[in-house]
């Protein structure tokens, strides 16, 4: 029997990035989606306590042997409600991604719904992963806007990552991360099949503020790469811009670690 994958995203089930991953991950997979019906990057691990969230069956996009399903909430909404209350067979690994841009650093990772939707798989017991891939500043916009549908040499990259992200998902679950740990995996803007793997940790970074004033009283979001404060070049951010794939392991099992534990 195949393994099952639940696989969620931040950027909407339409995201072609999503896409790519479904289709990698059904080759050797029997694959599950449950997928923001919109966009919800930068929730984090939020959860729609005050709305009643609608899920609905959704084939559009994907092969008749792929039950998916379009929720309007969040990835971790998402994956609750699909380990709660949709799937009826075992899961054996959560998925989430492939996010349009990178999830490095430990401000962006904290920030992030594709990061949160692995987070609440690994909170149910379960092997728990997040892809994202590094995307310029400069195409970011017109590729987020395009729902991830890109062309040419990004094309091939994305392509590429999903490929990748099999190989990698593979090779996790010969050796599964324990509960309560996610693997994060970010790919750098040229993925090719020989791109090499560094395990990394997350860089540290100072972001300062995330808003700009844009009339009296108010504040629009207005994002800056910020300063990174590490000195080692071992960190996820580092790994990327030497053109490696950055594997660093999350372990949220230490949030309630004893104080002798965490030393």
């Amino acid at each position: 029997m195949r393994p099952h994958a639940l696989i969620t995203n931040d950027d909407s089930i339409h995201s072609a990035f999503l896409h790519c991953l479904v289709k990698a991950i059904s080759r050797d997979f029997t694959v599950s989606v449950a997928a923001p019906a919109k966009e919800q990057s930068w929730i984090g691990r939020a959860i729609s306590r005050r709305k009643e969230v609608e899920v609905v069956q959704n084939l559009e996009y994907f092969d008749d042997d792929i039950e998916a399903w379009a929720v309007n909430g969040t990835p971790t909404d998402c994956v609750n409600i699909a380990l709660g209350h949709l799937i009826n067979k075992p899961v054996d690994v959560v998925l989430s991604g492939i996010n349009i841009g990178y999830n490095t650093t430990e401000t962006l990772i904290l920030s992030s719904g594709t990061v949160a939707g692995a987070i609440e798989g690994a909170q149910w017991g379960h092997p728990a992963i997040a892809f994202s891939k590094y995307v310029p500043i400069e195409l970011f916009n017109d590729i987020q806007a395009a729902n991830g549908r890109t062309e040419g040499m990004f094309a091939k990259s994305l392509k590429c990552a999903g490929q990748r992200a099999l190989e990698l998902t593979n090779q996790i679950l010969k050796h599964p991360p324990k509960s309560g740990k996610v693997v994060n995996i970010n790919f750098p803007y040229e993925t090719r099949d020989d791109s090499p793997i560094e395990m990394t940790t997350p860089a540290k970074i100072r972001l300062g503020s995330f808003y700009k004033k844009s009339s009296p009283g108010r504040y629009s979001f207005h994002y800056s790469e910020g300063t990174i404060t590490d000195s080692h070049n071992q960190t996820d951010r580092a790994a990327l811009e030497r053109g490696s794939i950055s594997q660093s392991l999350l372990d949220f099992s230490q949030i309630a670690a004893t104080n002798d534990a965490a030393k």
